[in-house]
């Protein structure tokens, strides 16, 4: 679906999963966090999970293959319940990080897993109020003690927390539109690094960014989650061109800012 309009600001006019897209709102309990701590997190059930299933497609889109994942889904619960169990405001801020996004990749696969076959994320509607759509509102993993839903890890803690629109490449929400699953889990160590080839990776596929006649078409994410990305609309664009290849780069100079949106919420199965 294309929506012709430019970029406005941080204003969402049609969000992905609800009538405005989430603002970036901190929640205290959450900026704990121990600088000395020497603590690290296994994260290597993850990584033989993604080793498993993620597949690379040949239009260069990472997809899962949830049916043959079907039959690991309690080991993937169990591996969710092991690191909610674990002190995260113990740990360092590098390790908070690595754990909050592969959290949420996880707790979003075992979501899709557990009501598996469906078309779209949007189509597993318990999220709470009467015009929300797909899981994002509802409370599905317990950390600390604090019930969390997926919103509440991306919105409250990852966006917020780091300010850093990078992250929006690393979180993935088991979409064709939506950046690329990690296709191994993130570490303190590595975070960095999976950050700037996350960008470059969606920012060159055509889902990021396209010319088409004389359009520049985006991401949705673009326009959703445009606060992330800068104060002015413009900004979106220079965000684009530091990570474009050459060819993107020369292309997106002749714009200051998108007039279309798009986004594919189909399932992103292999």
């Amino acid at each position: 679906m294309i929506r012709r309009r430019a970029l406005l600001g941080g204003l969402a006019l049609v969000p992905g999963h609800a009538l405005a897209a989430p603002k970036a709102e901190p929640w205290p309990v959450w900026e704990a966090h121990d600088p000395a701590s020497r603590l690290a997190v296994d994260h290597a059930p993850w990584g033989r999970f993604l080793a498993r299933f993620r597949r690379e497609g040949a239009d260069g889109i990472a997809r899962l293959e949830y049916r043959a994942a079907v039959a690991d889904r309690a080991a993937l619960e169990a591996d969710i319940a092991r690191l909610a169990a674990l002190p995260v405001r113990r740990l360092g801020r590098a390790e908070q990080f690595a754990y909050w996004v592969n959290l949420y990749n996880m707790v979003t696969v075992a979501v899709v897993l557990k009501h598996f076959p469906v078309r779209s994320i949007r189509d597993i509607g318990i999220s709470p109020g009467w015009f929300s759509r797909g899981p994002w509102g509802a409370k599905l993993v317990e950390v600390e003690g604090v019930a969390l839903s997926l919103d509440d890890i991306e919105h409250r803690i990852l966006r917020p927390g780091w300010r850093d629109a990078r992250v929006h490449y690393v979180v993935n929400c088991a979409s064709l539109g939506c950046p690329d699953l990690p296709a191994v889990p993130l570490t303190a160590g590595s975070a960095e690094a999976m950050l700037e080839a996350g960008a470059r990776r969606f920012v060159n596929h055509p889902r990021a960014a396209a010319v088409e006649g004389e359009k520049l078409v985006v991401s949705s994410i673009y326009v959703w989650f445009a606060e992330d990305f800068g104060a002015r609309r413009e900004d979106v664009v220079r965000h684009l061109r530091r990570y474009a290849r050459p060819e993107l780069e020369a292309q997106l100079a002749r714009f200051r800012e998108a007039e279309a949106d798009r986004y594919d919420w189909a399932l992103n199965e292999a």
